[in-house]
């Protein structure tokens, strides 16, 4: 059976590293695993004066149904000031609401933080976890995915410069698909 994998990119700009690092781990995806790109830059910043019936934005809605409908999550991301970026945090509470209809409980994820410099996003990628525990959300452990000084790692296309990068993306990307299939309820 297909598992359907959405990959959330916190950086919205558009030749991001972060989303060139999920693009080349989505080639490295199995055939059973479809992965969609789920866009997070129109969502209305969340407000619970209007999570109601007719005010509620379509985008709120369209982006719930699109989680709701995926088995599981690849999150990669940058750090801005050791912490996840905005729009990211944004669709997690988009997606956690109302109260006790989050579209995220129980599918598992990945985390991969990336960053120009040494320390990887390190505190990205801990901030993150913290939201994901309490979404309920099964994060996968190992192997450890912070890549840092990405400037190095890629080619202007984006493509991997180095087997020993593609080796440890492919390490990644094996891990989280057993993660997902002990994991999903799918």
């Amino acid at each position: 059976m297909t598992k359907k994998i959405g990959i959330l990119v916190g950086s919205l700009r558009e030749g991001s590293f972060s989303k060139q690092v999920a693009k080349n781990l989505e080639k490295l995806l199995p055939a059973d695993f479809e992965a969609t790109f789920v866009k997070i830059g129109d969502l209305a910043l969340y407000n619970e004066d209007l999570d109601v019936d007719g005010a509620t934005p379509a985008s709120w809605t369209e982006f719930r149904n699109t989680v709701n409908g995926l088995d599981a999550f690849l999150f990669v991301t940058p750090e801005y000031n050791r912490s996840v970026p905005a729009a990211l945090k944004n669709a997690l509470d988009v997606g956690s609401r109302p109260y006790g209809q989050s579209v995220w409980d129980t599918k598992p994820a990945a985390v991969i933080s990336v960053s120009p410099g040494n320390l990887s996003a390190f505190g990205a990628n801990h901030h993150l976890r913290q939201s994901l525990t309490f979404l309920n959300i099964p994060t996968m452990q190992q192997p450890e995915a912070y890549i840092g000084n990405v400037t190095t790692l890629l080619n202007e296309d984006g493509s991997v410069k180095e087997e020993g990068t593609l080796s440890f993306f492919k390490t990644i990307v094996a891990s989280f698909v057993a993660w997902t299939n002990t994991n999903s309820k799918k």
